[in-house]
């Protein structure tokens, strides 16, 4: 039916994307001018079908339509009775299609209040056609408040800018809202949460992510691609607001964090059931900070069910490019470290990242190729380190303790500073600084050096970082001193 005074709607075929005729609704608009209804052809059936349209309306269910569909062919066609017929066929056709078709909907009255509207709206669209938590807290919150959620994240976006590098920040807003309540970071606890708080205590929430960024970036963790687990994020948002003010307390406090942090990354807590974990991981860091003494109250630091990698788990470590916890906390730690670039000896920082590459000290073709190793073999966490751009373009399959040498004598440099680029990856000058593998003329022998070369490499590039693996997950500062 016509229930617009300002348009009607019409549909015509027209070419479709496999090249078939297919029904395409438009919405033409009306107006009224000197008491005269335009477009005036839109009144008379016959112009409306030589322009090729045919009014919306006729596709209605119910009886009534019949009478109308006939009448409406007859005119269009000037009384042509077979083609109004075949006109008739077409339509009743294309009417049948949207009959059986289901498209649910609910009418309410104008007057209906708002507070019941936006129950059926979520009612609806809780089980039908799912809208994300988020849009629905979007109009309870308004509803309630009369703000604008949208508006809020967006000025939270705006005042942490960092934000957006780790998480989006509706769902970072919505796990730390749940995690504050006292509530594991899921789709039912977003829809449990106390509005009114939330608003209340906005400006909270806002610091609480403005800490865990600043926190993060102490770590030097500087986005989603280098943070082993998201798990952490609305942990220290809602961990934020309980923290001591007073000195002594605060330090005990920036221990423990630091600790429950790296804690988090290399161990499997969160692998699964990260939700609940999480939540029972911030409840005893709460308690922790209260009482000192009660470290042990956090699940997370039971170290016999949460052990710390050993040698041969770092060793087997996959790449860090790809979203394993345990590979990425490898790089992190070479991150933490300090990272200075091979060649232009800039530290890691989150603009430098933007020049960085993930490349193998061991090169890929040397181990794959004369090592006869498997490709997974080579992508190791381990022998992974990021380098610039133009550093691993130009290091390529060269050894790089080689490359790394002729660098430092083109710039006046010793085998020193060699070292100490190095180790700012966490990286073993002693079992990098291997090769001559080209005068070594017979190939299995060849093969076997270079694979027994690349195991002590990883092995002793692992005995380094377990060293500084516990210091951190004892809340220690490290390194402990930087230059």
């Amino acid at each position: 039916m016509n229930l617009y005074d300002d348009r009607i709607y019409l549909w015509k075929y027209e070419k479709g994307e496999d090249g078939r005729q297919v029904p395409r609704v438009h919405v033409q608009a009306r107006w009224i001018r000197r008491g005269q209804r335009y477009p005036v052809w839109l009144d008379d059936p016959s112009s409306v079908f030589q322009r090729g349209y045919f009014p919306l309306r006729l596709l209605r269910p119910g009886e009534t339509a019949h009478g109308e569909i006939t009448r409406w062919c007859d005119t269009a066609t000037d009384s042509d009775l077979k083609r109004s017929r075949d006109i008739e066929i077409r339509i009743n056709q294309l009417r049948e299609r949207i009959i059986t078709f289901n498209l649910p909907f609910l009418e309410l009255p104008p007057k209906t209040p708002r507070h019941i509207a936006l129950d059926v709206f979520i009612k609806v669209n809780t089980s039908l056609a799912k809208l994300t938590a988020f849009d629905i807290i979007v109009a309870r919150f308004e509803e309630k408040k009369g703000e604008s959620l949208h508006q809020l994240v967006k000025d939270l976006a705006t005042q942490v800018p960092e934000i957006e590098s780790y998480q989006t920040p509706k769902d970072l807003v919505l796990s730390s809202a749940a995690m504050r309540e006292d509530r594991p970071p899921t789709q039912t606890s977003f829809h449990r949460l106390d509005l009114g708080r939330l608003a209340d205590t906005w400006s909270d929430l806002t610091a609480g992510i403005q800490w865990t960024i600043n926190v993060l970036k102490e770590e030097r963790i500087f986005d989603a691609a280098r943070l082993p687990t998201v798990a952490v994020l609305p942990v220290l948002t809602a961990l934020h607001s309980h923290l001591p003010k007073a000195l002594d307390a605060r330090g005990r406090a920036n221990a423990l964090v630091r600790s429950y942090i790296w804690r988090a990354f290399f161990t499997h807590r969160y692998d699964n059931s990260a939700a609940t974990n999480a939540l029972q991981d911030l409840r005893g860091l709460v308690k922790s900070i209260r009482s000192p003494d009660m470290r042990e109250s956090a699940p997370i630091f039971d170290e016999e069910e949460y052990p710390l990698p050993t040698h041969d788990e770092l060793a087997k470590a996959g790449w860090p490019r790809r979203k394993d916890t345990l590979a990425r906390a490898i790089l992190a730690l070479s991150l933490k470290s300090g990272a200075r670039d091979f060649a232009d000896d800039e530290k890691v920082s989150r603009q430098h990242l933007a020049h960085r590459e993930y490349h193998h000290l061991f090169p890929h073709s040397l181990l794959t190729g004369e090592g006869t190793l498997a490709s997974e073999d080579s992508y190791r966490a381990l022998n992974c380190a990021l380098v610039t751009w133009n550093t691993n373009r130009r290091i390529g399959a060269t050894e790089p303790i080689k490359y790394l040498r002729d660098r430092a004598a083109g710039a006046n440099l010793g085998d020193s500073e060699v070292k100490i680029r190095l180790a700012s990856h966490l990286i073993p000058y002693k079992w990098l600084a291997v090769g001559g593998y080209d005068r070594i003329r017979n190939k299995r022998h060849r093969a076997k050096r270079i694979r027994e070369d690349y195991s002590k490499f990883l092995l002793h590039r692992a005995k380094l970082m377990r060293k500084a693996i516990k210091a951190l997950c004892n809340g220690e500062v490290w390194p402990a001193s930087e230059d």
